[in-house]
């Protein structure tokens, strides 16, 4: 029996190893190994030619009931997952959870160690300062989150709320020590690392949608009026980018590019663009796309993808090579996943969230260039 599931495992990593590149094919072209309480679905690699630079699976580490948000390196990722030491959630409707919290996890040791702990609330939503020093989580049960700010080096935080914007709707890294977002007073808010909460001068629309900062442009549209629009901050002048029904926009590492989600009709693109909204680029489509992230090297773009291939729906992740430029499929049946890259770029993972869970996956590269 030893033998036989050496000889398995071998197979295994050796299909892993030729996943390529991105087709619409069915399932008779997907190879399934099961093993004991977990499934890999490996793509077949027929078509790929021979010397073109491209990316492979080597492995995926599967981590169930657990949300992987963002790496603090190579070997070290911040998570949400259930604290059983504390007691279970007082609202009746969540009554059978315990409160999540938020750990650092060694993927070597495969060492929990508590960082932010909290009664009767889930912690989750982590996005790392690119710094490393500070974390942007929020804090949940069943109605609005509330945004924190957490000092990894003294675990001090502060919370994203009260005058002057009442709370924040939506908060991201805009640099290392600024954070922007929606405000619920109406407009855009910036934070700083120590605390300090302001409006955003400029930006005064009632319920913002988007708000994205890179460098001195702020990219923002309304739920009343999905246009893209960007905010110069250093001459004040709005202008239209002329890009309608979006619904997301992905800045990239170097803050040069922007990678812009937009809706039409039955279905979704992804568009990669300069920062002014010239040299446009198709990079996807279906009808559903989301989980975008930059490696951030930039020559990784990961998104999953919904199409649907003679009536048949096919969901998968997906690694655009900009390259290449052209897509490889590194999983299949992925949906409403988000997705985050090591620092080196050799490792994706993927947390999806199936109803009642979240579960997350780690997948390690290889790239036929070397980075």
């Amino acid at each position: 029996m030893k033998k036989t599931k050496m000889i398995i495992m071998g197979l295994a990593i050796a299909l892993l190893v030729f996943t390529t590149a991105c087709s619409s094919e069915e399932d008779a072209d997907r190879v399934i190994i099961k093993e004991p309480g977990e499934t890999i679905t490996v793509i077949d690699d027929a078509g790929k030619e021979a010397g073109e630079p491209g990316v492979s699976v080597e492995k995926i580490e599967r981590y169930d009931n657990v949300e992987i948000s963002d790496w603090l390196d190579e070997e070290t990722v911040i998570v949400s997952k259930e604290n059983t030491s504390l007691d279970k959630m007082k609202l009746e409707e969540l009554s059978d959870s315990y409160p999540r919290s938020l750990y650092v996890y060694n993927l070597n040791t495969k060492q929990y160690e508590l960082l932010k702990e909290q009664d009767n609330v889930f912690l989750g939503g982590v996005a790392l300062s690119p710094d490393k020093k500070h974390l942007l989580y929020h804090e949940y049960d069943l109605g609005d989150p509330v945004y924190h700010v957490l000092n990894l080096d003294t675990l001090d935080s502060f919370d994203i709320i009260g005058n002057p914007i009442g709370g924040a709707v939506s908060a991201k890294w805009a640099d290392e020590e600024t954070i922007i977002g929606a405000a619920y007073s109406g407009g855009a808010y910036t934070a700083s690392i120590s605390g300090n909460i302001a409006p955003l001068a400029g930006l005064n629309e009632e319920a913002l949608f988007i708000v994205e900062r890179m460098k001195d442009k702020v990219y923002y549209n309304t739920n009343s009026n999905e246009s893209l629009m960007v905010l110069n901050l250093a001459t004040k002048e709005k202008t239209s980018l002329n890009f309608d029904h979006v619904y997301g926009v992905v800045p990239s590492p170097d803050g040069n590019q922007l990678l812009v989600l937009q809706s039409n009709g039955s279905k979704n693109v992804m568009i990669l663009c300069d920062a002014n909204g010239g040299n446009q680029k198709t990079i996807a489509e279906g009808t559903e796309l989301g989980g975008v992230s930059w490696s951030l090297d930039q020559r990784m773009i990961a998104y999953s993808q919904k199409a649907d291939v003679n009536g048949i729906p096919v969901k998968g992740l997906y690694l655009y090579d900009m390259l290449s430029g052209k897509s490889t499929q590194i999983a299949v049946d992925v949906e409403n996943a988000a997705t985050s890259w090591s620092p080196s770029g050799k490792a994706l993972v993927y947390t999806e969230w199936n109803g009642n869970q979240y579960n997350s996956n780690i997948v390690h590269l290889k790239y036929s260039l070397q980075k």
